[in-house]
């Protein structure tokens, strides 16, 4: 499964592995948002409610796409966040793990917070 997340200074495409998060999240999509940015990470409400999957992780690579649980939010980091250590991606609590970007998460940098986002299928 491939996404494309849009934004009005980007886009970023993504492939997605199969777990139950992605399968769901993909029935719902297209999904319109607002991103909201935490360190370097964009997280935006992603319009459905999803338990913890047994791999959930709070510290990922940067570029993974991740399902925040806590939020019920969509979260992109790219970087380090105010609680990482010695520069790791350290989300806000474990999240359930979807996939990844495709090239250099980096691009997120462009996303400001109140961006409109979009996520559909690519």
């Amino acid at each position: 499964m491939r996404i494309r997340i849009l934004w009005p200074a980007g886009q970023a495409t993504a492939e997605l592995r199969s777990t139950p998060t992605t399968e769901k999240l993909w029935a719902v999509l297209p999904i319109d948002s607002t991103a909201r940015t935490w360190g370097e990470e964009v997280y935006f409400d992603a319009g459905v409610s999803l338990p913890r999957e047994p791999d959930a992780a709070q510290v990922v690579d940067p570029g993974t796409v991740a399902f925040w649980m806590d939020g019920d939010s969509l979260a992109l980091p790219f970087g380090p966040t105010p609680i990482s250590r010695d520069g790791e991606c350290r989300l806000a609590s474990p999240c359930n793990l979807l996939g990844a970007l495709d090239g250099d998460p980096g691009v997120l940098r462009t996303v400001r917070d109140g961006d409109a986002i979009r996520v559909e299928r690519a």
